[in-house]
């Protein structure tokens, strides 16, 4: 389940350090270009909301069998883009198939035993981490290497060897019952409506999750410039000092056991200011970099298994709608926190940005002190 969240997930990251060459290849500015990660994760939400909801309708494994080989489609498509409008419509339909993992978490929430449920969600969190991060390290030497098209050709046949692998180790599962898509969607709207930790947990989800986008959206235009002057490939390595986020997954679910998931989200909104504190004042020195991306991933993270798992334990039979209302807030956060970085590049460069993360994380602190408790 690790591996299949790691190496589906990775095809909405693979574009971030490879959006010079995008551009230089479509012969488009790199602000136009700068925008394809929101169109790629505002895709995320609406599958989010039209295909996840499934999970509780059919069999999972199925479902991620099938949406493996939309996958390879979409990312092939990508890879034969004339065009920075066929890019976009790519990166869309890359996002609006790429929910696998969406649809692995509450499976392997519903495997496991409610005295372990953070811990394994965090581990499963921890394979979509790593791929989240890794994706931008593959993708930066192999773009460097082969070109970009290349590293969405080769995302392509990973994709089919995925499905055929899920197919062969999943365990087949049903669902806990039968319901109809309409009374499914109208579900959703009756769990956001009488559901108050499943609404603070989207909105504190949406601002994490869209800090993180502003830094990651626009760190390779902040390398490409002085006093760095780096390619894609030196931007995708960053990915390797942000799996230290991964390795916490795990931890960050055992805290939320211990402690109360409430308690590890107000951590990890601490530790996400800080970080861009760090990047405000050392963002022209490599150190600075790195300490920050280390906090704002070991934050981000930490805030992530905490929230999915208090929303996994709300109402069990509808584990897959739960996740649906807290992912559509979470991507639609992300695609908001992309524009926002890129708009705070173009108005005011690197301290732009950081004014977007900044901003984003003190209205997730306001969502936690109005709404919060010990939950």
């Amino acid at each position: 389940m690790s591996v299949a969240c790691a190496v589906s997930v990775a095809n909405i990251y693979y574009n971030q350090p490879l959006l010079p060459q995008m551009a230089a290849s479509l012969q488009v500015s790199g602000h136009a270009i700068g925008y394809l990660p929101g169109f790629t994760q505002a895709g995320v939400a609406a599958g989010m909301f039209l295909f996840v909801p499934l999970g509780d309708m059919f069999p999972r494994r199925r479902l991620i069998i099938l949406l493996s080989l939309a996958i390879a489609l979409a990312v092939l498509l990508t890879a034969l883009a004339p065009s920075l409008q066929w890019l976009y419509f790519a990166g869309f339909l890359t996002g609006i198939t790429t929910i696998v993992p969406h649809l692995v978490l509450p499976f392997a929430a519903k495997l496991a035993p409610d005295r372990r449920r953070g811990q394994i969600v965090g581990t499963v969190l921890g394979g979509l981490l790593t791929g989240i991060l890794l994706a931008r390290v593959v993708s930066g030497f192999a773009g460097d290497w082969f070109g970009w098209r290349a590293v969405y050709f080769g995302a392509a046949v990973l994709m089919v060897i995925l499905a055929a692998l899920v197919r062969v180790n999943l365990p087949e599962d049903l669902p806990d019952r039968r319901i109809r898509y309409s009374e499914m969607l109208r579900s959703i709207l009756d769990l956001v409506r009488t559901q108050p930790v499943l609404r603070e947990a989207s909105l504190e989800g949406a601002m994490l999750f869209g800090a993180f986008s502003a830094f990651w959206s626009t760190l390779v235009f902040h390398l490409a410039g002085a006093p760095y002057h780096y390619g894609g490939k030196v931007a995708g390595l960053f990915g390797l000092v942000g799996a230290a986020g991964a390795a916490f997954a795990p931890r960050a679910g055992h805290l939320s056991d211990r402690k109360g998931a409430g308690f590890t989200v107000s951590v990890s909104i601490s530790v996400s200011i800080a970080s861009y504190l760090v990047f405000a004042a050392g963002g022209d020195h490599l150190w600075g970099l790195i300490a920050g991306v280390i906090l704002m991933d070991l934050g981000v993270q930490a805030g992530h298994v905490a929230n999915q798992t208090r929303i996994y334990g709300l109402v069990p039979e509808a584990r897959s709608r739960l996740n649906t209302v807290y992912m559509v807030s979470y991507f639609v956060g992300g695609a908001i926190g992309s524009a926002l970085g890129a708009y705070g590049w173009q108005q005011a460069g690197w301290l732009g940005v950081c004014a977007a993360g900044i901003v984003q994380l003190l209205l997730a602190g306001v969502v936690r002190w109005r709404m919060g408790g010990p939950r």
